[in-house]
């Protein structure tokens, strides 16, 4: 049997997933230094807190409009055409902002139409991408490969903002065009990735109409073990949402200032970026169903230890602890869902899946919310930890395929 290491060596002398990786380090980076520009920017010129919430909302609804679009469209046309196309788009949205620097009468609808592009694009780009690894690798290679593709994404969430924020100094057009410049080299790296070529059976014909855009909704309905694996993040980050309550954490109940602030969200992606680390050396080959409740049993324990910390130590580590347990969740549950997908359907389920992920975070965020503004902000971030406890528990007993799955499919 090969090596870890040796499996790590493999995934960087493909030049096809080099490629892949790098057009995601840069499409996460572009997507999070347009977050903070076109936050500040926004902010700059109309002073309007309703304003920012509303940036999220644009962004968030083109996912509830056309995520099973967006997965029929991967499954059926060249899903790197798709991803490239997807970047390109918000490489164009970014130079569109450029121009509503220059005419600030538009800015704001500038703003608000760029922005809820950007969310159509990423709708599309998410599913293409998601379902592109298992032809870019080896089944045998996937793990390791999701583990190290997770790790552009905190990469990107680590250090992009802060370069966004700091090019401020340059002015905004500055970051706007800098954006626009890692989305189109991400669309040319996507369009040069390879695929290899698809092993087993030939597909079956495909469905069409509202049979093929809801494939990916009854083929979960149809695998326990995946529907399991996929509702079992979203009740787990839907109620152990902790994260949206960090300024309330910082300023009254850690008594720090903005730094703190920084501190504690940046810990989760500290954690996940050093466990995808060790994951893409150290791939998890045995006991990966009870490994993965063992990881949201964590995260759970750490949601609980940060919602009753009073020291800002101890709260950095209890968030750390959390981005690695969701790390290994993630990793786990990625490489089993697309393993057990066939290719012709990976489009659709991705696009499903975005539609959980996408569900969990915003409504976790608001569950936190009005929990906190009812029981106060200690006793929402414990409740949301001992509920994810109860879910691991229930999901073990509900779906025992899942907790008793010893190895990755087809490995």
């Amino acid at each position: 049997m090969k090596t870890s290491d040796n499996e790590l060596s493999q995934l960087l002398r493909l030049p096809s997933f080099t490629s892949f990786w790098i057009a995601r380090l840069f499409t996460i980076s572009g997507y999070q230094m347009l977050c903070v520009a076109i936050g500040w920017h926004l902010y700059s010129i109309t002073g309007s807190a309703l304003d920012l919430g509303m940036v999220g909302l644009v962004q968030f609804l083109p996912r509830v409009l056309f995520a099973l679009m967006a997965g029929e469209v991967a499954d059926r046309f060249d899903r790197r055409r798709v991803a490239a196309v997807s970047q390109f788009l918000q490489g164009v949205c970014a130079l569109g902002l450029v121009a509503s620097v220059w005419l600030p009468d538009h800015a704001r609808l500038m703003i608000y139409s760029a922005s809820f592009l950007v969310g159509v694009a990423r709708t599309f780009e998410f599913p293409a991408t998601q379902a592109m690894l298992p032809r870019v690798v080896s089944s045998s290679l996937l793990p390791a490969a999701i583990a190290l593709s997770s790790s552009a994404v905190q990469i990107a969430t680590i250090a992009a903002p802060a370069l966004g924020g700091f090019m401020f100094v340059l002015g905004t057009v500055t970051v706007y065009s800098m954006t626009a410049a890692l989305y189109l080299v991400a669309c040319f790296l996507m369009s040069r990735v390879q695929f290899l070529p698809q092993e087993g059976a030939p597909p079956l014909p495909r469905a069409t109409g509202w049979a093929s855009l809801l494939g990916g909704i009854h083929f979960i309905r149809s695998k326990p073990a995946v529907l399991g694996a996929i509702s079992l993040d979203l009740f787990a980050v839907l109620l152990g949402g902790a994260t949206a309550l960090l300024p309330i954490y910082a300023k009254d109940i850690l008594h720090t200032g903005p730094w703190g602030l920084g501190i504690l969200r940046a810990a989760p992606a500290v954690g996940a970026l050093a466990m995808g680390a060790w994951l893409t050396h150290r791939p998890i080959r045995n006991r990966v169903g009870k490994t993965m409740f063992s990881a949201v049993a964590v995260f759970g324990l750490s949601t609980i230890v940060f919602g009753v910390s009073t020291s800002l130590p101890l709260s950095f580590v209890a968030l750390v602890a959390l981005g690695a347990s969701d790390m290994i969740s993630m990793v786990i549950r990625g490489s089993f869902v697309q393993l057990e997908t066939p290719d012709e359907m990976r489009g659709r389920v991705s696009a499903v899946n975005s539609l959980f992920i996408g569900a969990s975070n915003q409504l976790g965020e608001f569950e936190s919310g009005v929990v906190a503004a009812a029981l106060g902000p200690v006793l929402s971030v414990v409740t949301g930890g001992v509920g994810t406890l109860i879910v691991v528990g229930l999901w073990m007993k509900w779906f025992p395929q899942l907790a008793e799955q010893d190895k990755m499919p087809g490995t």
